[in-house]
């Protein structure tokens, strides 16, 4: 999505440090985006690196939790790695697991039968989650994912900016000099 070149492998764990890359959505309008690494069961209590890239997470506007529908191996099911993230940020932080969260399920290029393989993936994650379909390697979907980033943080940015300009008037001091 961005012009950042981070290291990618079809291995866990190729990720070690968290990598920004600015994705342009035309000439006036960009965000940043930052791809931490994977998590893994026990990063709240430390496990791995877990702790240094959930504070990366804080900052954040939008979380992206990124599940490959299509794994690597036989025996891992994606529902359970997606639930496990949940419960992490969850025992981490209750304001963290609050935040806009989207699924993005990668690696629809992988998949004869993508329809159903999504929709028994939706069914069984059983949450309303606004979701997205996309081939990292190809860009399928990415353009779409992108434009409906932009559209969300410009609207969070509208309303944080609302939100201070209310603050700001409800604080406002008015001082009445009765020699006037």
């Amino acid at each position: 999505m961005s012009a950042a070149r981070p290291k990618v492998a079809d291995y866990p764990f190729t990720t070690l440090h968290p990598n920004l890359g600015v994705v342009r959505v035309s000439h006036e309008k960009s965000f940043v985006i930052a791809d931490i690494p994977g998590l893994i069961e026990g990063a709240a209590e430390g496990a791995g690196l877990g702790h240094q890239f959930l504070r990366h997470l804080a900052r954040t506007r939008l979380l992206l939790h990124i599940v490959d529908i299509a794994p690597m191996h036989e025996g891992v099911d994606p529902v359970h790695e997606a639930h496990a993230i949940l419960n992490e940020l969850k025992k981490y932080d209750e304001e963290l697991y609050n935040k806009p969260r989207w699924l993005i399920l990668n690696k629809l290029d992988l998949l004869q039968d993508r329809d159903e393989k999504v929709a028994a993936f939706l069914k069984e994650f059983g949450s309303d989650t606004r979701h997205f379909t996309i081939s990292a390697i190809n860009g399928d979907g990415c353009k779409e994912l992108t434009y409906a980033i932009m559209e969300h943080l410009q609207a969070a940015a509208e309303a944080e900016q609302e939100a201070v300009t209310e603050s700001a008037q409800e604080t406002e001091i008015v001082i009445h000099d009765p020699l006037a």
